[in-house]
């Protein structure tokens, strides 16, 4: 997932699966589209030197997976606002790149799906716009949902390059284990103020995710 400037909203590449098929595999270059995974897991790039860059053969189909967590906790300093900003990055680079979204938020009594595997468009904005925060945090319930849904996406387009954002604050309540889904993942921590709780991380390796606190890539 490739933002416009500093915000990155990236997922890890799912390395193998297609090296060998008929999308293509990408070979690291001193030009061409920014691999932003590995720039942003040697932090914040400042100069263009601090870029990495891949070609890919072909562009393989991709689809991001993304749960938002839009519960009542995310008003607290601003965290859903700053949030949405690097959503609506995140669509733009989606629908320049043609990548398919499967959407959910996480707020209220239990999860909702706004798109299922959809070509990215402009109607996203507007439902950015009227997003807002309240009520519970079903974000475990999400998780399980789309690992549900993702189990049998893959059966259907195995060749799909899927990748997983999740953005939360990490603030819900102990619950069962965390099972790990079958593609590459990126949580953004939100969590802001004085008090931290940190459960993000925690969070994030159950995932067996990559974790980023959303001010590093701001």
């Amino acid at each position: 997932m490739r933002p416009r400037t500093d915000a990155g909203a990236n997922a890890r590449p799912r390395a193998g699966r297609l090296d060998h098929g008929k999308q293509g595999k990408r070979h690291a270059a001193r030009s061409g589209s920014v691999n932003w995974p590995g720039t942003l897991l040697k932090g914040r790039p400042r100069v263009r030197q601090d870029l990495l860059f891949y070609l890919r053969t072909r562009s393989a189909n991709e689809l991001w997976l993304v749960i938002v967590d839009a519960s009542a906790s995310t008003r607290r300093h601003q965290a859903l606002s700053d949030a949405k900003g690097l959503l609506a990055q995140l669509f733009d680079d989606a629908y320049r790149q043609r990548a398919r979204l499967a959407l959910m938020t996480a707020s209220g009594a239990a999860p909702t799906w706004q798109v299922q595997g959809l070509k990215a468009s402009g109607g996203l904005r507007h439902w950015l716009d009227g997003l807002g925060a309240g009520g519970g945090t079903p974000l475990l319930a999400a998780l399980a949902e789309a690992g549900r849904w993702l189990s049998v996406r893959q059966k259907r387009f195995p060749a799909e390059q899927q990748r997983l954002l999740v953005v939360t604050d990490g603030r819900l309540k102990d619950g069962a284990a965390l099972v790990p889904l079958d593609c590459p993942g990126l949580l953004i921590d939100i969590e802001r103020g004085p008090i931290r709780l940190g459960r993000s991380k925690t969070l994030a390796a159950q995932l067996q995710s990559e974790y980023r606190h959303i001010d590093e890539l701001q």
